[in-house]
């Protein structure tokens, strides 16, 4: 006899059609959040979200904040465990249009010379296509049984990709509402395309601005080079100083409360299937940078960064100007990892400036957010249960990895609501997310779909 699981795997196969159909509703609706011009589409997304949810029997509401509004919905009609899933409805911009293939909010199955299918358009994988797979799940649970297999509270959030600041508020004066057993998140990556993995530690973020000042105009480089001051070449000279020659970084207590990766955990990355050659190969590079006697995936995962991800100062147009400028900035991005503070940082980064500047320079700072880095006990009972559901699903066991990106929401969850939180992502490396023609893996749409259905399960046992 068929067990009630076994039920819902094949209602899911069989309104796979039906589901994508209700992906491609929400994936035509251009919720970009960084674009006041498109607010009233993002408030369209979340009353989408409210209706389908509440389509499946959940008391789901979109609640107003100063920015976009933030859609809660609960079924805990299931007594027993009960989870928290976290998505974002909100995209990035589209731009630059005129290198996408096809209109972004057009979304559309691409069959390819292989037979394998990708559902293309803005917003496929990252991250309407992944919140769908969990809703789905739902949707089949309830089909098929008439109940969820575990109290369910549903959080989609609508400003991720800008920040997010209204969301610590939300969490902190809701926290009751929202506080559950264990979190879900479904916003990462697979290992590759037929391993799945579960993310137990990210890495925080602190990003700054600083912007340094000279001379009351720009000047010509002929009447005033040598004797004035350029910021130019204060700047890069300030920016060049930020890592030693052997890639570490510079800033006075920055490594503290960095330990070194435990033997075990080493040990166990030294044995996944990476190719650093490969992985540097598929976007042109050939040699790892950063701190030297560090494998590359010791470096995205478990080491805190300095880059430099913006820089400008003079005449950037044709041709040729001769002047020195008055004005240059830069962007730095620091990722932080264990018990890294994200302030602690940004203060020895603004001090670090300060001491380096020559007379008749100033610097200014604009602060551009920040959390501190996560890290969850894989051997706690929910990491073992989803384990062994993605094994059950996919026919390889799931890789415990670390993860080079930062998800601050996943920070909040445990600082806040005090929750662990299970990151199970079904998207993969070459899903072009934030850049022109983004895809979703048909078959990660289906099988994440069935993947949080087993989950679901297991956590109801």
């Amino acid at each position: 006899m068929a067990s009630d699981l076994d039920r819902v795997l094949d209602r899911i196969d069989g309104d796979i059609d039906a589901a994508l159909e209700r992906l491609f509703s929400v994936l035509r609706i251009k919720s970009v959040s960084t674009d006041p011009a498109f607010a009233k589409e993002c408030a369209a997304c979340a009353a989408w979200h409210v209706e389908d949810l509440k389509s499946i029997g959940f008391e789901a509401m979109a609640h107003a904040t100063p920015g976009h509004p933030i859609v809660v919905g609960h079924d805990r009609s299931t007594s027993g465990k009960s989870v928290l899933f976290y998505g974002h409805y909100d995209v990035q911009p589209t731009d630059p249009l005129n290198l996408w293939d096809h209109d972004p909010f057009e979304p559309f199955i691409e069959t390819r010379k292989d037979g394998t299918k990708a559902i293309r358009g803005r917003g496929s994988s990252d991250d309407k296509g992944q919140v769908m797979t969990f809703v789905e799940a739902c949707r089949a649970w309830k089909a098929v049984t008439g109940r969820l297999p575990v109290g369910i509270t549903v959080l989609l959030e609508g400003e991720e990709e800008t920040g997010g600041v209204n969301l610590p508020p939300f969490l902190a004066s809701h926290a009751d509402e929202l506080r559950a057993d264990v979190g879900l998140i479904c916003d990462t990556n697979m290992w590759d395309a037929r391993t799945p993995a579960i993310q137990t530690m990210l890495r925080g973020l602190c990003n700054d601005e600083v912007t340094i000042r000279a001379a009351d105009r720009d000047l010509h480089s002929g009447f005033y080079g040598n004797a004035a001051a350029n910021p130019n070449a204060v700047l890069v000279r300030i920016l060049a100083s930020l890592r030693d020659e052997t890639g570490r970084v510079t800033l006075p207590g920055f490594y503290e409360g960095v330990p070194e990766l435990p033997e075990a955990l080493k040990a166990d990355w030294q044995k996944l299937p990476f190719d650093e050659k490969a992985f540097l190969g598929a976007v042109g590079l050939s040699e790892p940078a950063g701190e030297k006697g560090r494998s590359v995936l010791e470096m995205v995962w478990s080491r805190p960064t300095c880059e430099i991800t913006g820089i400008g100062g003079g005449y950037q147009g044709e041709g040729f100007k001769t002047v020195i400028p008055s004005v240059a900035s830069a962007k730095v991005s620091f990722r932080l990892v264990f018990d890294q503070d994200p302030e602690t940082v940004r203060a020895a980064f603004r001090a670090h400036v300060q001491k380096l500047l020559p007379p008749d320079c100033e610097a200014s700072f604009i602060k551009h957010g920040g959390s501190r880095a996560v890290r969850f006990p894989v051997d706690a009972p929910s990491f073992a249960k989803a384990r062994a559901a993605l094994a059950e699903e996919w026919g390889r066991e799931a890789f415990f990895i670390g993860g080079g990106g930062s998800i601050p929401v996943t920070g909040l969850i445990k600082e806040k609501l005090g929750m662990d939180v299970v990151l199970a992502g079904f998207a993969l490396e070459d899903d072009r997310i934030h850049s022109p023609n983004e895809k979703y893996e048909l078959e990660s749409f289906r099988r994440g779909i069935r993947s949080w259905a087993r989950i679901l399960d297991a956590f109801s046992r």
